[in-house]
């Protein structure tokens, strides 16, 4: 099946909705459609009683018309690409950009439903044949408005989604990440997800290559000393973000807040993936300001000596790897 590719070169890993589930999200707006015709022409009787059988079926043909274009053509305009039998089955049409769809797109998609395929000249037959034979599943009006349907609610198995790391909220938020493949993506994914089945050994072999791929398609490069770990959760949260914003469809947290890890194992101390680069040992994300040093004090030749602290009682503080990221548990 081909890939959703975005007019920045981005391939985005949401899928085109299966046949079954287009159906059963068309079925569902037939009967709501149905139901709006029948209420409004209930309506219309008990207003205004009729005056001749013509101008009654008159009457019912251009309501019929006016249900079957406008109902689809006004919810996906108002709801970003979305009908109530949609909604239900968890579906959205974009652009084939990936971009969200507008009136036009939705005018063109609702005018060929309603006279090429559902009850038009083809009955049925012309829009399922289409989304056999197609790569992505397009009907006529797609075709013609230049859009697909993507399935938007995908069960991730194994694991939570990745979350974004705060400490690469800035440098994420700048990195290209058009050379990223889609198949390199959804291998970092399923990695995150199953990784607390993998043996201590497997993980860092198979983690520390998918790091040094991930790190050879995207640019710039991370900040000295960043973790594995670190790298492969960003990249797949930014990405994500991304793809939502593009659909219009901001679901993730604000970036800033603590990450959630979730069902990801507990890496030990300093989990790496690979030997990360060369980083002095007093840097830190956040600096301290600079403090002038205060002036030397000569102590009183009679005053007692300061001893040192007792080791053994002092009191350990918690450490954190290179570049201030702590490893999570």
């Amino acid at each position: 099946m081909q890939p959703l590719v975005t007019g920045e070169a981005v391939a985005l890993d949401l899928r085109p909705a299966a046949v079954p589930s287009r159906l059963l999200a068309g079925v569902i707006d037939a009967v709501l459609q149905l139901l709006l015709f029948f209420g409004i022409a209930a309506l219309e009787s008990a207003v205004a009683p009729s005056v001749s059988n013509a101008a009654d079926s008159a009457l019912a043909v251009v309501l019929l018309v006016l249900v079957g274009i406008g109902y689809p053509v006004l919810f996906e305009s108002l709801l970003r690409g979305r009908t109530p039998g949609k909604m239900a089955l968890g579906l959205r049409v974009v652009r084939d950009d990936g971009g969200p769809i507008g009136f036009r797109q939705a005018f063109v998609r609702g005018l060929a439903g309603a006279f090429l395929e559902r009850p038009g000249i083809t009955f049925f037959a012309g829009g399922i044949l289409t989304m056999l034979l197609g790569p992505r599943s397009k009907r006529i009006g797609d075709l013609l408005a230049g859009t697909v349907v993507l399935q938007e609610r995908v069960a991730v198995r194994g694991g939570q989604v990745a979350s974004m790391p705060p400490q690469l909220v800035a440098w994420a938020s700048t990195t290209d990440l058009s050379g990223l493949p889609d198949e390199l993506a959804l291998s970092v994914r399923q990695f995150l997800a199953r990784s607390r089945d993998l043996t201590s050994a497997a993980r860092e072999d198979l983690g520390g290559r998918l790091v040094a791929a991930v790190l050879a398609t995207v640019t710039p490069a991370p900040p000295p000393g960043t973790p594995g770990w670190a790298v492969l959760s960003a990249v797949l949260a930014e990405r994500r973000r991304r793809e939502e914003v593009r659909l219009g469809t901001p679901t993730a947290p604000a970036w800033g807040a603590a990450p959630t890890w979730g069902a990801t194992p507990a890496w030990g101390a300093t989990p790496t993936w690979g030997p990360p680069p060369a980083v002095p040992a007093a840097s830190t994300w956040s600096p301290a300001p600079y403090v002038s040093p205060a002036p030397a004090v000569t102590a009183a030749p009679d005053a007692p000596p300061v001893l040192p602290p007792d080791p053994a009682v002092a009191e350990a503080a918690p450490t954190a790897g290179p570049g201030g990221f702590v490893a999570p548990s």
